[in-house]
């Protein structure tokens, strides 16, 4: 049967005549009126937000739906909320009652937290807080950071994660290697302090993680000659507590993984990769935290020995009061195909052979989806996601990858086309604890590489030693999927081809039936749970790449997500299509 109603350009209007109509465009007006990006201080609203959240507070993230303090709206990263007000039958009346502008034209990646009815945005040049009833701004904060950073910052200034709140004090990186609390009521500085030198190639674009009382921080600089690491904070002054290498030094376990040879660079472990660019996950019971590791480099292996090259591309579980390091899992021993290890974990618990397991699962870069016992780091299953050719499965019993001649070819010096370019591209995935299901956006397109001389000169200068070019896409070549799969099988519940642009959207579940993600063309959409077709969708101004939220304020549901442009493979395949310019988007059902 016809759905009955109107669509526009933007979104599918329920029928309705007359003086009715006349009151929900009335509504919807008043409420889209109340928005305003206002640079002055609302001081009505300082009051509010503060004093922040305690410790407890993000371990029961979805149980006060008011509240939304943590990124992948739990510890567990789950993108999973069990509200339904909003749901697949009444999902056609959801429409936007406010809109932000976010100032800013170089991305926006970042996931919103909400507290006691306020909104904190950051992205790589502003902090905001936001009221979350009309999208009246109450402070604003630039980001004061070293401008001369964008010449190694491929992407410009952008910030992965959210704003991390805690005890009355946002927390945020910036660009230029430093890490800061600002004051949740007023926006002003606490204290900054720096975490790394820029000129080195070390940059701040991911949010921190508060666990156990302990401020965690990562970095990004893979392609720079760098080494990777994380660094534990006391929120409260900024001093540093401890800091943990992603790749050993001499005595230390794993250091054998990086030998030396006849072409390897000296001390090649000093400069070897291994960056922690995205976020982690934080089990509190077991008291662990869960941390990607990226990419070895440079991508040739022999100039670092043709090791296994730990701890890059694997997980680290990692104690948050001292950094010591419980256990590793590797996805992808000796990279030279730059896909990271960096994706974030999800803490599931599932029923393994008869028994609950506790476990944490990984959309991986290299095109495997892996369920990790995330008591001890043993591989539990892993299954491809998209296609996959330079490996044709994974040894569950030794827990590495069967290559196929792909890695043969590369290192022979050969130009190589292999799959996947990535898996995902630095998305978060959904989990329902309800199906067990993931819910992803893939990638199937070709990386095209290969390698080139190198010899390193000084810290932080590029370091790949590859060249590489994108694959022509067509008009309606399918790129990607939107799908549903068991992590344990494999199996997929369906698949819906993505075509022309590939998908760098986040995808959320909720407990009314209802997936939402967006389009590099500025779509969001909803997606039908069980069948994967789209039921709604709204044209914001530029690119969905970010993470939604939802929440109630008052006991109504909202969803929130933020548009604009970023990144710099997504801009990549973009190219001019779409215009940049970041905002906030906040939806609501529409009155019946």
């Amino acid at each position: 049967m016809r759905e009955r109603g109107r669509r526009n350009a933007n979104f599918i209007l329920p029928e309705a005549k007359g003086d009715d109509m006349k009151k929900l465009l009335f509504a919807v007006a008043l409420l889209a009126g109340c928005a305003t990006t206002s640079t002055e201080q609302a001081s009505d609203q300082t009051s509010r937000g503060g004093p922040g959240p305690t410790q407890e507070e993000p371990r029961n993230d979805g149980k006060n739906t008011e509240n939304m303090t943590t990124f992948g709206m739990g510890y567990d990263l789950k993108m999973y909320s069990p509200l339904s007000q909003i749901n697949k039958s009444n999902v056609k009346r959801l429409v936007p009652v406010w809109n932000f502008s976010l100032s800013n034209d170089m991305g926006e990646l970042s996931q919103p937290t909400v507290y006691n009815g306020v909104m904190y945005v950051v992205n790589g040049n502003w902090t905001f807080a936001i009221d979350v009833a009309t999208g009246r701004q109450i402070w604003r904060t630039p980001v004061v950071y070293d401008r001369a950073v964008l010449r190694i910052a491929n992407a410009g200034a952008i910030m992965r994660g959210a704003a991390t709140i805690y005890n009355g004090k946002l927390y945020r990186t910036t660009l230029d290697a430093h890490v800061m609390a600002l004051d949740m009521k007023t926006g002003k500085e606490v204290w900054k302090r720096k975490f790394a030198e820029h000129t080195e190639g070390y940059k701040g674009v991911v949010a921190p993680l508060l666990a156990n009382g302990v401020l965690i921080t990562g970095t990004t600089g893979g392609e720079h000659a760098t080494r990777g690491f994380l660094v534990g904070w006391d929120p409260e002054t900024g001093k540093e507590v401890w800091r943990t290498h992603t790749i050993p030094a001499p005595g230390e376990p794993g250091h054998e993984t990086w030998p030396k040879t006849a072409d390897s660079t000296p001390d090649a472990w000093k400069t070897g990769g291994g960056s922690t660019w995205q976020n982690g996950s934080y089990d509190p019971q077991l008291d662990l935290v869960y941390w990607g590791v990226g990419n070895a480099a440079p991508y040739d292996p022999k100039y670092r020995g043709g090791g296994d090259a730990l701890y890059t591309n694997s997980v680290l579980a990692i104690r948050p009061k001292t950094g010591a390091i419980v256990w590793h899992y590797q996805f992808t021993p000796n990279d030279m195909y730059d896909v990271d290890g960096s994706n974030e974990n999800v803490i599931a618990d599932l029923r393994v052979d008869g028994q609950m397991r506790k476990v944490i699962i990984n959309a991986n870069k290299n095109g495997f989806l892996y369920v990790v016992d995330r008591t001890n780091g043993k591989l539990i299953a892993a299954h491809p996601m998209t296609r996959v050719t330079w490996a044709t499965h994974v040894d569950l019993k030794t827990g590495r990858p069967v290559l196929t001649d792909v890695a043969a070819r590369l290192t022979a010096g050969e130009e190589v086309e292999l799959y996947p370019q990535r898996g995902t591209n630095a998305i978060m995935f959904a989990f329902n604890p309800k199906t067990n299901l993931v819910y992803l956006n893939t990638w199937d397109l070709p990386r095209i590489q290969q390698f080139v001389p190198y010899k390193f000169q000084k810290l932080g200068e590029p370091s790949t030693a590859v060249k590489g070019r994108n694959p022509v896409v067509k008009p309606d070549d399918v790129v990607g999927h939107h799908l549903a799969m068991n992590p344990l099988t494999g199996q997929m519940k369906w698949k819906i081809p993505i075509t022309d642009i590939p998908n760098g959207a986040s995808v959320m579940a909720t407990g009314g039936g209802l997936l939402f993600t967006g389009r590099p063309t500025g779509e969001f959409i909803a997606l039908d749970e069980e069948t994967g077709k789209t039921l709604w969708q709204f044209k914001t101004g530029s690119s969905i790449n970010a993470p939604p939220i939802t929440y109630t304020h008052k006991g109504q549901q909202y969803v929130t997500v933020l548009s604009g442009l970023g990144g710099s493979v997504v801009k990549r395949f973009v190219g001019n299509r779409v215009p940049t310019g970041g905002s906030v988007w906040t939806f609501a059902l529409m009155p019946e």
